[in-house]
């Protein structure tokens, strides 16, 4: 029960947070009136808020109005690793393109995700950066046929790259030819804005390079693959400009 009375009052107080935020001033009474519990409980959640280092402001003159500072939240997102990582990633890509829009900020960011991380996590994503490779962006013609892929394919793709994990794929060439075959998703190519899996194909015993967007199904093997360097992929990634 007392489980279950902590849950419940985490929730509340996200609640709060999310409600403070919002409004210009509401007062405690209309807080305790909306989860229904008593003021008093209210007045112990904001003073816990307050502990946690939410900047609360009380206006005793005006009914016990209550706010949050707006501005309160920056720089506190609760990523998972998964996520964090994905971001990373993200960002190393918006840097890789040199966009100038919004790079000072990146950094900043990027550092602090990093520090974060412990040694052997931090090592284990740059590895995976350096598996982003960014070419010349991609011709009308491209992106007039493209289409996103399917969220199932874009999820298994992006596990089985961040695990070195075999993928059985069926594959539809531009000619509307269909193929069922097993890759390994070594490395991953943007030609803005189209991305491109650069694979070993177990079907042709060799390199090759497929658009994402015509993988119409994507399913993890389980079976891992060992990591080949970017000159085994070289005849594949000619005339891409890349930046590696």
């Amino acid at each position: 029960m007392a489980r279950a009375n902590a849950q419940d009052r985490l929730k509340r107080i996200e609640l709060l947070a999310a409600r403070l935020k919002q409004d210009t001033l509401c007062t405690v009474a209309d807080l305790a009136g909306q989860h229904g519990v008593s003021a008093r409980t209210i007045t112990r959640d904001l003073a816990l808020m307050r502990e946690q280092g939410m900047q609360i402001d009380a206006d005793r003159g005006r009914g016990g109005g209550v706010r949050l500072d707006q501005r309160w939240g920056v720089g506190r997102l609760n990523l998972s690793y998964a996520e964090a990582v994905d971001l990373l990633i993200s960002i190393a890509v918006a840097e890789k393109m040199e966009s100038p829009l919004f790079l000072a900020s990146l950094g900043a960011v990027r550092r602090q995700l990093e520090a974060s991380f412990s040694p052997d996590k931090r090592a284990k994503v740059d590895r995976l950066k350096s598996r982003i490779l960014i070419g010349i962006t991609a011709s009308t013609y491209v992106q007039a046929g493209a289409h996103a892929p399917a969220k199932r394919v874009v999820q298994a793709l992006h596990q089985a790259f961040v695990d070195q994990e075999i993928l059985e794929v069926k594959y539809q060439r531009e000619d509307g030819t269909q193929s069922q075959r097993q890759i390994e998703p070594h490395y991953l190519l943007l030609k803005y804005p189209i991305w491109y899996v650069v694979a070993h194909d177990h079907l042709r015993e060799g390199p090759r390079v497929f658009r994402c967007d015509r993988l119409l199904s994507a399913t993890r093997t389980g079976s891992a693959f060992k990591l080949m360097p970017k000159s085994a992929f070289e005849p594949s990634l000619e005339g891409n400009d890349l930046s590696v």
